[in-house]
């Protein structure tokens, strides 16, 4: 890895979390696609590489979060009973049955696109809250198994697939985005883990890219502290309609990759 590539990573980084952490996703599903097009990170590594961004980024979110005194819950703990071994299955399947990209981008833009506008819906005409049916803690920690096991296959840390689910359920953004960040590093670290342990077994380019990760880790370090720090000056209405709008972007964004 040249500087050039580097420097890329590390305001690719940046640039992404400060936008993403105050609703709780880490960034790694936007980054994804600059680490194949733009960075050429090979595939199976993309998505190790990916949860080392994961790991490095996630505390500079979660020191502002503990800070505020918003670690911790119930939800946390669901979150991270579901995602930390689907995580090791989702590696699994990575390295030994190698999915093709197509289906991932196809699944995140079947799932996102309509979830981010039933978000901004919901947002814009509110239902009044003896309506909302908050999922139960089987159903979130089931919901948070399934999103580990995408973690695990494409290297996404899952906020932003938890998150528009959660919060559109019901559950405050300020709630959920601690959660989300605080299952996602903990996730990435065990997927980090497993992917480096796979490396001994398996053929091809399995291992992180290590240089790049951190690059891009280090920035979203950065980025995410600044992201979590403005997320109390955000109105709730305003943190839902950002989350509708990421949710939204991202699903148009694999759609178009997907009709090219």
């Amino acid at each position: 890895m040249d500087w050039s590539t580097g420097l890329l990573g590390f305001a690719a980084g940046l640039l992404i979390s400060v936008t993403t952490a105050p609703v709780g996703v880490s960034g790694a599903v936007f980054l994804l696609p600059i680490q194949v097009s733009v960075l050429g990170v090979p595939s199976p590594a993309v998505t190790p590489t990916n949860l080392l961004y994961n790991v490095v980024a996630g505390p500079g979110a979660l020191v502002r979060h503990w800070r505020a005194g918003h670690l911790g819950g119930p939800l946390s703990r669901r979150l991270i009973a579901g995602t930390v071994p689907g995580v090791v299955i989702g590696a699994v399947i990575r390295v030994f049955a190698v999915p093709g990209p197509h289906v991932f981008r196809l699944l995140v833009a079947a799932l996102l696109l309509p979830l981010g506008l039933w978000l901004w819906l919901r947002t814009l005409c509110p239902t009044p809250p003896s309506v909302l049916d908050q999922p139960s803690p089987h159903t979130t920690t089931s919901l948070a198994l399934a999103v580990g096991v995408a973690g695990g296959i494409y290297g996404i840390g899952g906020g932003s697939l938890l998150g528009p689910i959660l919060v559109g359920r019901g559950i405050p953004v300020a709630t959920v985005a601690p959660a989300a960040l605080a299952s996602t590093f903990v996730t990435s670290v065990v997927g980090a883990a497993t992917y480096a342990l796979l490396s001994l077994a398996a053929t091809g380019d399995v291992a992180p890219d290590w240089l790049l990760g951190l690059s891009c880790g280090t920035g979203g370090l950065l980025g995410g502290y600044l992201g979590a720090r403005l997320q109390p000056y955000l109105p709730e209405t305003a943190l839902r309609l950002l989350l509708g709008t990421l949710a939204t972007g991202i699903g148009a964004l694999y759609t178009v990759q997907i009709l090219r």
